[in-house]
């Protein structure tokens, strides 16, 4: 018997293999896909939901791979604002990665999507060691869950594109200050930006998709 041995970095140069397949893929039809990560509640689903909606009046066909360890709420959810969206239950795996989202991707018409949105489990630390092949990372946090969200979960920061904190008509109550979480994410991640939304009311989504480059022009990605 052969005592075969996987370590840290053989695991990692695979998913980043699997990842660049992913990216070609995608650039290859003609797909802006951007990765969409955050804790339970945080409100992921609801701002892809504002997206959606934004972006269909415009022609703009977004899908969207709704990931959770059980359930298909999120999944219907976005069927029901018209976005094509495949559902993929992880079970025990607290993230996604490259392996499952290339088996995902042959579920979907990509000749015919504009955007795709991944939303991750909800899960501030295994998803930080599984790249996807997305163009955009972007991770999405509420001030409900505290100011201390970013420093607490550095790793998960520093390697993503954009933050996006939301639910910023409840930061009064919870007595949250949403600059408190905007400079931290500034320390560990100087070339990143920093969205301030409230998704049940339309706040920011706009300046959300100019960060995500999405526009209402005929333009092809």
């Amino acid at each position: 018997m052969h005592d075969i041995r996987f370590t840290a970095e053989d695991i990692l140069g695979a998913q980043l293999a699997l990842a660049e397949e992913n990216y070609r893929l995608l650039k290859e039809k003609g797909v802006h896909a951007i990765s969409v990560m955050g804790a339970i509640g945080s409100g992921k689903t609801s701002l892809i939901e504002r997206i959606i909606d934004r972006a269909k009046p415009c022609g703009i066909v977004v899908a969207t791979i709704a990931a959770d360890s059980a359930g298909d709420d999120d999944h219907r959810r976005f069927l029901a604002r018209g976005a094509h969206s495949v559902n993929l239950n992880t079970e025990d795996d607290c993230h996604l990665d490259a392996h499952r989202i290339s088996h995902t991707l042959e579920s979907l018409p990509l000749h015919e999507i504009d955007v795709l949105f991944v939303e991750n489990v909800g899960n501030l630390i295994c998803p930080a060691d599984f790249p996807l092949g997305t163009d955009v990372e972007m991770i999405v946090i509420s001030v409900t869950e505290g100011d201390d969200m970013v420093r607490k979960h550095p790793k998960i920061f520093a390697q993503t594109d954009l933050i996006v904190i939301n639910k910023i008509d409840l930061a009064s109550a919870v007595g949250v200050d949403p600059q408190t979480l905007v400079r931290d994410y500034a320390k560990v991640n100087p070339h990143g930006r920093a969205i301030l939304t409230d998704a049940r009311h339309n706040r920011g989504i706009d300046e959300l998709l100019r960060a995500l480059g999405i526009e209402c022009t005929n333009t092809q990605w």
